[in-house]
C-alpha cells in the first residue's frame, strides 16, 4: 500500500506532531551529510542530474524527458539511469519498451525508455558502466541528487514553486530529503516551475543559474475542447495536473486522486469506466498513469503529456551547452 504526503508538511507554521518528529529529523540531515563524503566515481563521459530535495513530485521527470530529447537532437547518444521507482519487479538492466510493462519497472522508467536507452537499477554505478558499454556518449539521471556514488558534470535541482518546500524540515518532519542550504554546494542550476508564493527564489544565490518555467500539456488538449471531463491521477501533486486542465478552459466533471505510483486495480478500472458512460464525457489522465492501464482500457482514455515552456529558453540551451562542455 502507497501512503499519501501527511498534510502536516505543508503547513506553513510546524504543528504538534512536526515539533515531535523534529529529532528523528536531526537524524535524517545528519545521515545526508555524512552520506556525501562518501567517494564519487568519475565516468569518461559527462552525467547531468535532474533532481529534487523534497518528497513528491516537483517536475524532475517532464524536464528529464526535455533534455534527453535535446541531447538526442544535437547529435548526441544519451542514456538515462534510474531506480525504477514505483514498479513492482526487481528486475535491473536495459529496459525493453515493447516487452517491459509499466506496472514491472516503473512508470517514469518506461516514459525515459520510449526516449532513449533506460537502465533500471538500485547501483547506479553498475547501471551507467552498463550504459557507457553499450555506446552512451552521455549519461542522465532521474533523481540521485543525494546519491553521491557517481561524480556529476551537472547537477539541476527541480523544485515546484506552489508547493515549495512545504514546512522546510526534513523527514519525517517535514518533506525534505535534504536542506536547500546542504545541497546548493553541489549544484549548477536550479529549475523552478510555476509561480513562486513561497519565495523560495530568495534562498537561491543570485550567481545560481535559474531557470523559470511552467509544466504545461501539450498539444492534444485541443482535442477535449467542448468535452466534459473526468480527470483522474496517481502522481507526487495531482492537483497540479487538474489545474493544468483548468488553465486550458476545460470543464471537469469531477477530479479523482490516487497515490503516486498507484496500480490501478480491476475494480478501480471497472468505476473509472462506469464514470465515462454520460455522452460527450472524457476520461483524462496523465502519461504517466496511462503507461501503466491494460491495453484494452487504454483505448478509452486520453492521455496527455506535459512539457516545460520557459520564460527563459536561452538559458535551458546554454546549460546544455555547459554540460556537453564537461
Amino acid at each position: 500500500m502507497k501512503l499519501t504526503a501527511p498534510s502536516f508538511w505543508q503547513k506553513p507554521a510546524p504543528t504538534t506532531l512536526s515539533n515531535l518528529l523534529l529529532p528523528v529529523s536531526w537524524i535524517t540531515g545528519h545521515m545526508a551529510r555524512q552520506r556525501q563524503k562518501q567517494p564519487s566515481l568519475k565516468l569518461p563521459v559527462p552525467v547531468l542530474c535532474c533532481g529534487n530535495i523534497t518528497v513528491g513530485g516537483a517536475g524532475k521527470t517532464p524536464l528529464a524527458l526535455y533534455l534527453l530529447q535535446q541531447l538526442i537532437k544535437r547529435g548526441r547518444t544519451p542514456h538515462a539511469i534510474t531506480r525504477g521507482y514505483g514498479g513492482r519487479s526487481r528486475r535491473t538492466g536495459l529496459i525493453r519498451p515493447e516487452r517491459d510493462k509499466a506496472i514491472d519497472v516503473g512508470d517514469e522508467t518506461m516514459l525515459l525508455a520510449r526516449i532513449a536507452p533506460t537502465w533500471r537499477g538500485p547501483d547506479r554505478q553498475a547501471s551507467a558502466m552498463q550504459a557507457i558499454a553499450a555506446g552512451a556518449d552521455c549519461l542522465l539521471l532521474d533523481d540521485g541528487l543525494q546519491d553521491p556514488s557517481l561524480h556529476k558534470d551537472m547537477n539541476i535541482l527541480v523544485i515546484d514553486g506552489p508547493a515549495g518546500l512545504g514546512n522546510q524540515r526534513l523527514l519525517p518532519a517535514g518533506p525534505l530529503r535534504e536542506t536547500l542550504a546542504d545541497a546548493l554546494p553541489r549544484l549548477h542550476a536550479v529549475t523552478l516551475f510555476g509561480k513562486d508564493p513561497h519565495h523560495i527564489i530568495n534562498q537561491i544565490p543570485p550567481d545560481m543559474p535559474l531557470l523559470r518555467g511552467t509544466l504545461s500539456a501539450g498539444p492534444a488538449i485541443r482535442k477535449l475542447q467542448g468535452h466534459q471531463i473526468i480527470a483522474f491521477a496517481g502522481i507526487g501533486r495531482p492537483q497540479k495536473f487538474f489545474s493544468t486542465l483548468q488553465d486550458a478552459g476545460l470543464t471537469l466533471l469531477r477530479t479523482l486522486t490516487f497515490p503516486d505510483h498507484h496500480i490501478y486495480s480491476r475494480r478501480e478500472l471497472k468505476q473509472l469506466a462506469q464514470l465515462a458512460h454520460a455522452p460527450d464525457t472524457v476520461l483524462v489522465t496523465t502519461e504517466k498513469d496511462y503507461v501503466k492501464l491494460p491495453p484494452l482500457f487504454q483505448n478509452f482514455v486520453t492521455s496527455l503529456d506535459i512539457e516545460p515552456r520557459w520564460n527563459n529558453p536561452a538559458l535551458a540551451s546554454e546549460l546544455l551547452d555547459r554540460f556537453l562542455a564537461a
